[in-house]
């Protein structure tokens, strides 16, 4: 978690983004899901600069571990009395460590407005260890903290999104970032994903 990482006075101007970006499920290439409130970011140059904070790219270098580029930027927010996801894997696409998301928080966030559950540790389950049960909420840990701060983590890390029980705003980006080998099959369904920025800049650790 980098606390605090998106500098304070740009805030205004993401939750603003965000607001005027919302477009309803059936606008996109694939409809989102019920319960939710979906925003198309990826153009907003404010946006794109949460994406390049440097200290963001440094986390996601160090997971990677090699060449990389920004495959996918989309606002999600949880509306009152949705955003429940069962715990899951979002997956690496060719080796381990290989996908890295982050999600960048324009409200305060805690257990009253869904935040985020992860399972630390499950990104690499040992030699021999059973496979997860999605079920078993038993290690799970809701995440809390502050409009500015961005979740790093790697896509095999088990994790979900929470009920928002109050209904109170919590708006972020939800950002993709993928090795450099994974580009080919980026472009293949970018449309889908409804991906409209360039993706040819590449980052190295």
């Amino acid at each position: 978690m980098l606390r605090r990482a998106i500098p304070p006075e740009w805030l205004d101007e993401l939750r603003a983004a965000f607001d005027t970006g919302v477009t309803p499920s059936d606008q996109w290439p694939v409809p989102r899901g019920v319960g939710w409130r979906h925003a198309l970011l990826d153009l907003d140059a404010r946006v794109q600069s949460v994406c390049r904070l440097p200290e963001l790219l440094a986390v996601v270098g160090e997971l990677i571990g090699g060449r990389f580029f920004l495959a996918q930027v989309e606002g999600r927010e949880p509306l009152a009395g949705g955003g429940h996801q069962q715990l899951h894997r979002d997956l690496s696409a060719q080796r381990n460590g290989d996908t890295v998301s982050a999600i960048a928080y324009f409200d305060d966030f805690g257990p009253h407005n869904g935040a985020t559950r992860i399972v630390p540790g499950s990104h690499r389950p040992a030699t021999g260890e059973a496979p997860f049960d999605f079920n078993d909420e038993s290690r799970s840990v809701q995440l809390s903290g502050e409009a500015g701060d961005i979740l790093v983590f790697d896509a095999d890390l088990v994790h979900a999104a929470s009920l928002n029980p109050s209904g109170a705003r919590r708006r972020s980006v939800l950002t993709g970032y993928f090795s450099e080998a994974n580009y080919a099959a980026h472009l293949k369904t970018a449309k889908l994903r409804s991906v409209r920025m360039d993706t040819s800049d590449r980052f190295d650790p």
